[in-house]
């Protein structure tokens, strides 16, 4: 039997670097969290062969006193905490005292550190068990780091390490993660001599845009709740910037980068109306919160946090970033534009065309449909002399050339016709507007359905003559049992025959449908729910399910009156900007892209 003995102090290290040091990107982490508590105001990375060969880390922090280098390569050697009420309200990023130590126990390690009041600075090495006397070494201040040949001394450990490349791509992920969360701090990385990055200071919004992108920042919307000693800031990007993986998914708590499925969750469910399918929401937040109610040393990277009330967490992020994607298309102009939009459009003259019919053969219609007041049925008013087109365009004759001057377009402008009876095409301050009309109106009616849901204010409409249609027993019994869950929708169904359900009422928005399809899907939707789901985890189906039945279908011609009636709703119904499948709804295509196109100018 072998005894038990207590193992060298070297292979303890070396086991929990295991946990700690899992890639470079690892070390490269804990490195860079030791710059940021240290104050520094400049971070320098250079890196060799993605950080396997070399990883060099600089930054011009208040640096380490030349009696304590050696300490701090000990494990569980710390300046953050002294003692458990400082590990139950941790604020700095670091906070165990093993990294160093980690890193040190699986590579060659210099640690080179200068004091603002001393007139040199002092270096250690390490390599294996032995720490090196400090020596005098340059530097002006602050504390640089060095790991060489990570993992050469645990060769099973390298093997697993992935190419050059990879190991890069890790390293950069966490590099660029940091410079988010810390505008104020200058961020500068090198690779194989070469230099990839350099984050200026500044605020959130610019260090957002200097690493995610141009085009990331212009599709988002911004947020920033507060609620008692809760913060929640940051953006999120509209649907229509959605990706195929979470490669854009960053959630800070108290400027620590965490994973967590709880907030997760609650993100997703808050996309869950207007993402589409499998793509994944794009965002960069930020919360803030006592640090007593959070529990950050659960895990040894420690990008997972435990939170002291989840639930009421869960609820405040998912009302605060639904409430951001709700704004209507009216406050949110510019989230679906085309991507080579100009941000200052110059000045065109506008024109307005009409087709020459009267409101009063169409009212009635949109009046049912919409739901729609007097003036958004209105077509805008033309000058007498103003030129009218008709369906193809052409002027009228006898009509005079002039073109009205129309300054004040809504946003998404009046209608200009259809394309091939399936989208709609208006005229704004900016250019060209593209709606699909089927998308958008099945947002409207879905954004209507939840309403009067939620609020019990049905407009039941009842049939003059019920509409019959055949059913199965199953289906029979079925109504039958839950007749008071179909009232809940706004439905009077009643039973003729043991082969026949009859539809005697239905939601006023919903009359102009094809009732007997509609029915005949909600019913098969409720059985296979359950009735026990159909109100609450279920509810937003059904209800989209309804809105695409009684949403205007292709190929259906409008007249101008309904075109224009279905803009101004657009403008003032919340989540617009998408389907209710996560589809875009409409584009804008600036004057300038469109001069671009047809090389105007040049």
């Amino acid at each position: 039997m072998v005894p038990i003995k207590p193992l060298p102090e070297l292979l303890i290290n070396q086991i929990a670097a295991g946990e700690v040091v899992e890639r470079p990107a690892s070390a490269l982490k804990e490195i860079i969290e030791n710059s940021i508590d240290a104050d520094a105001t400049k971070i320098n990375v250079q890196l060799m062969q993605g950080g396997i060969k070399q990883m060099r880390i600089a930054d011009n922090g208040v640096g380490i006193a030349k009696d304590e280098l050696a300490l701090a390569l000990t494990r569980h050697s710390t300046s953050k905490i002294s003692s458990l009420e400082d590990l139950q309200k941790i604020t700095s990023l670091g906070f165990r005292g093993e990294a160093l130590a980690s890193i040190s126990a699986i590579s060659t390690l210099t640690l080179t550190s200068c004091l603002a009041n001393q007139s040199h600075a002092w270096q250690v090495q390490v390599k294996g068990s032995s720490i090196t006397e400090p020596q005098p070494a340059s530097l002006s201040q602050g504390t640089v780091v060095e790991a060489y040949e990570l993992y050469s001394n645990i060769p099973a450990r390298r093997k697993f390490l992935k190419t050059e490349t990879t190991e890069y791509t890790h390293c950069e992920d966490v590099f660029k993660r940091m410079a988010l969360v810390q505008p104020s701090i200058e961020f500068i990385l090198r690779h194989n001599d070469k230099l990839r990055y350099h984050y200026r200071t500044g605020d959130v919004l610019q260090r957002i845009e200097s690493v995610l992108g141009e085009a990331f920042t212009q599709s988002v919307s911004s947020i920033n709740v507060q609620a008692a000693d809760i913060r929640l800031h940051g953006v999120v990007a509209l649907p229509a910037y959605s990706r195929a993986s979470r490669d854009m998914q960053y959630f800070f708590v108290n400027n620590r980068f965490v994973r967590d499925k709880l907030i997760s969750h609650a993100i997703r469910e808050a996309y869950r109306d207007v993402l589409h399918l499998d793509r994944f929401p794009s965002f960069v937040l930020f919360l803030e919160m006592d640090p007593s109610e959070i529990d950050v040393n659960v895990h040894p990277t420690k990008t997972e946090v435990r939170f002291r009330d989840p639930r009421a967490l869960h609820q405040f992020i998912f009302h605060a970033v639904n409430k951001s994607l709700a704004k209507p298309s009216n406050d949110i102009q510019a989230g679906l534009t085309d991507t080579v939009i100009s941000k200052s459009i110059p000045h065109y003259p506008k024109q307005h065309s009409v087709r020459t019919e009267k409101i009063a053969q169409t009212a009635g219609f949109y009046q049912s449909l919409f739901g729609a007041g007097e003036d958004n049925l209105k077509a805008p008013e033309v000058d007498t002399e103003t030129t009218v087109y008709l369906k193809y365009g052409e002027p009228q004759r006898g009509a005079s050339s002039k073109i009205e001057e129309k300054k004040d377009y809504p946003p998404l402008g009046y209608a200009l016709g259809q394309l091939h009876g399936v989208y709609i095409l208006a005229q704004n301050n900016n250019g060209l507007i593209i709606v699909d009309m089927h998308a958008a109106h099945e947002r409207i009616m879905y954004e209507k359905l939840k309403i009067a849901m939620d609020s019990c204010t049905w407009i039941i409409q009842s049939l003059l003559i019920p509409v019959t249609f055949h059913a199965d027993r199953a289906d029979i019994v079925f109504v039958e049992e839950n007749l008071g869950l179909f009232e809940k929708i706004g439905f009077e169904l009643a039973v003729l025959s043991p082969t026949t359900l009859a539809v005697r009422a239905v939601p006023a928005i919903l009359q102009q449908t094809d009732l007997v399809k509609l029915t005949q899907d909600l019913l098969r939707e409720i059985r296979e729910y359950g009735d026990s789901q159909v109100l609450t985890a279920k509810r937003n189906e059904i209800l989209a399910t309804m809105a695409c039945h009684g949403a205007v279908r292709a190929n259906r011609n409008l007249t101008f009156p309904e075109m224009n009636a279905l803009l101004r709703e657009m403008e003032v119904t919340e989540r617009a900007d998408q389907c209710n499948h996560g589809r875009p709804t409409w584009f804008e295509m600036s004057m300038t892209s469109l001069d671009k196109m047809f090389m105007r100018g040049k």
